[in-house]
């Protein structure tokens, strides 16, 4: 039995930091391996990016994309995907699908700005799912077996 006088962590599970300054012998003595003088060798150095006086790359090569900050970020559910869960017994069909019901199978991580529904793949299921958004084929497959999908006010089916 381990007592707790006798604990250690793993063999490596810390890294011994490198002791410099201590001398000519430790092969790290004197100037603790960063040269001599200049900017280099003192602490604070700024020289990320800094090419000798050339212009750097970052300034060389063009801005370039557009980042939409107000973009919707939508957790994605293939119709495939959902009809695997309907049949491994995670998803109850005849109860409407909602996003939290999707989070409790494990279709989707995290909900983000709500789900949108896919085409990819093929439903044999009934059902009735409330999503954030959907593809219009994903809309038609759904609805050409009697289901019904429905989406919060504002909210429309999209190609």
């Amino acid at each position: 039995m381990t007592k707790l006088n006798d604990l250690r962590d793993n063999a490596g599970a810390r890294y011994k930091s490198k002791r410099v300054g201590r001398g000519i012998g430790s092969g790290k003595g004197k100037t603790c391996g960063k040269g001599v003088k200049g900017q280099t060798s003192r602490s604070g150095v700024s020289l990320h990016g800094f090419e000798g006086g050339q212009m750097p790359i970052y300034r060389r090569l063009p801005k370039r994309g557009f980042n939409n900050i107000f973009a919707k970020e939508y957790a994605e559910v293939n119709l495939g995907r959902l009809q695997a869960a309907i049949e491994a017994g995670r998803i109850d069909a005849g109860a409407p699908i909602t996003g939290e019901t999707l989070v409790a199978a494990g279709l989707v991580g995290k909900l983000r700005d709500g789900v949108r529904l896919l085409a990819r793949g093929e439903i044999k299921t009934k059902v009735t799912i409330e999503v954030a958004g959907a593809s219009k084929a994903a809309v038609a497959a759904v609805e050409k077996l009697g289901g019904t999908v429905t989406f919060p006010a504002g909210a429309v089916a999209e190609g």
